[in-house]
């Protein structure tokens, strides 16, 4: 049984090296999104960590009474209600969540599971928050899961640790099989 190796490699295309400006922005494509979403969801961590009212069981604008207002309309109340078991610990975790998503995403280290990170985020606030939104391309949360997917299934093949990474194990490879 004979195994394919993987000979998809990313050559400098803006060296002048015969590829038009469509290979580079083929290339290059997913970076203006990547960049959004990471800096979207370091923003929003940081914003839930910063907030004075945010990571409180109750009053306004707490973690606690968003939860308690949405329960009755989301998708799956069910998931509302493990949150309303500890709210102030919910609402740290999303934020850690939206921090180590984001920075992954904006460096490029895990990208793809990140990414998936951050789908589940963007669906689970989509189920719940955004669930009674009408019409439902007014709650953002389902374009943001959409956004994700594409992270998720390509990664951050430029620009980032996981391709530094894959080039030096390549590089290894290389040098060892010599």
């Amino acid at each position: 049984m004979t195994h394919g190796m993987r000979t998809d490699t990313y050559p400098p295309y803006l060296d002048g090296g015969g590829r038009d400006w469509r290979d580079t922005a083929t290339r290059y494509a997913l970076l203006p999104l990547r960049i959004f979403l990471g800096v979207t969801f370091i923003y929003a961590g940081l914003d839930k960590l910063t907030d004075g009212a945010f990571l409180k069981d109750s009053g306004a604008g707490s973690i606690g009474d968003t939860m308690r207002a949405v329960r009755d309309s989301s998708a799956i109340p069910a998931l509302v209600d493990m949150a309303l078991k500890s709210p102030v610990g919910f609402g740290y975790a999303m934020a850690f969540g939206e921090l180590a998503v984001g920075i992954g995403t904006l460096l490029g280290v895990l990208t793809r599971l990140a990414a998936l990170g951050g789908a589940l985020i963007s669906l689970s606030l989509w189920l719940t928050v955004s669930w009674a939104s009408d019409p439902y391309y007014y709650g953002n949360d389902l374009a943001y899961l959409m956004a994700w997917l594409p992270l998720v299934l390509a990664g951050a093949p430029v620009l980032s640790l996981d391709a530094a990474w894959r080039s030096r194990r390549r590089q290894r490879a290389g040098t060892r099989a010599r």
